[in-house]
């Protein structure tokens, strides 16, 4: 992963101004915050923020990437530098890959497959066995995407089932529920959900391939940047599912974390903060990769991800999504 600063996550509503060569974070109690522009990977803002062309165009010509959060942790929208690293060849060959419909659904039955194992291992329990075996099975017969993304919503929704039986009363998922959430639970996995979609697109951007051209929600999602929605899904159980029933069994999580109303829930400003910070100790955890034969956090697992797709892209090497060996 390319050693270009690091991310910052503002979790409370700020100014952000240029300085010089720097950005300045004003603070709703008035003490800014200066950092070196070559300090800064990416922004991602959990609540309002106010920033004018003078930083945006700091933040262009240093390939930094701002994401934004809306209240509710969906993925509001993010400010892309102008430059990107793809490359004609590359997004030619990811466009024919893509729009052939054998390789296209060979990919997303793959991720859809290695999503489940995934959450299987995550929530480390046999209750989910029987559903996983029902998903291997069905997965070949699947001619479309939709057929795809329908048999992945019949485990998840077993998934979540299984979850709640590892969670207090009042984080349970009842069944997932979005834009918006509308309980503890299902608040906590969207923020994480959204985080993690923002970590594949930055990472995404230090690679020759388009972002919007995916695989699996290709055909179903048209607004948003389909390769990053496709290359988050193996990361989200590690994250999203895992997160909530560790911070769940260790009692880090607090209903005051959150605020809630009639149909609808979101993190409050001290959950928000501690989101962040889970999800920050968790990006900066290493395992031992053993192809590369050295330690690799699981920030630059997202980034050897996207790589993959460069060598399928590149190489024709097929694509294995990823899965925890450890």
């Amino acid at each position: 992963m390319p050693a270009v600063g690091r991310t910052y996550w503002l979790t409370e509503p700020c100014r952000i101004r240029r300085e010089d060569n720097s950005v300045r974070i004003e603070r709703p109690d008035g003490s800014p915050v200066r950092i070196p522009i070559t300090d800064i990977r990416d922004l991602v803002t959990f609540d309002h923020i106010d920033i004018n062309t003078s930083a945006l165009s700091l933040l262009n010509r240093n390939g930094v990437t701002l994401h934004v959060l809306d209240h509710y942790g969906n993925h509001a929208g993010h400010f892309s530098p102008s430059e990107s690293m793809s490359s004609a060849s590359v997004v030619r060959r990811q466009v024919e890959i893509t729009a052939d419909p054998d390789q296209r659904l060979a990919v997303g039955r793959a991720l859809v497959l290695a999503t489940a194992e995934n959450l299987r291992w995550a929530l480390d329990t046999d209750l989910l066995d029987p559903a996983l075996l029902s998903l291997r099975t069905a997965l070949p017969d699947c001619k479309d995407s939709d057929a795809i993304m329908g048999q992945e919503g019949n485990f998840r929704r077993t998934g979540w089932t299984v979850l709640d039986t590892q969670l207090p009363a009042w984080l349970r998922l009842n069944g997932r529920t979005r834009r918006p959430p509308t309980n503890a639970g299902n608040a906590f996995i969207s923020y994480l959900n959204t985080l993690i979609y923002a970590r594949v697109l930055t990472a995404l951007r230090t690679t020759p391939l388009h972002p919007a051209i995916g695989f699996l929600h290709s055909d179903t999602d048209r607004r948003r940047n389909t390769l990053a929605l496709d290359l988050a899904e193996p990361f989200k159980p590690l994250f999203a599912e895992r997160l909530l029933k560790r911070a769940a069994s260790q009692k880090k999580l607090k209903p005051t974390d959150f605020e809630t109303d009639v149909a609808r829930a979101s993190l409050s400003k001290d959950g928000r903060k501690k989101v962040a910070a889970l999800v920050k100790e968790e990006l900066a955890t290493t395992v031992y990769h053993r192809t590369l034969k050295r330690k690799v956090s699981y920030e630059e697992l997202i980034h050897l991800e996207a790589l993959k797709i460069v060598r399928l892209c590149l190489e024709d090497k097929p694509y294995k999504p990823f899965r925890p060996w450890w």
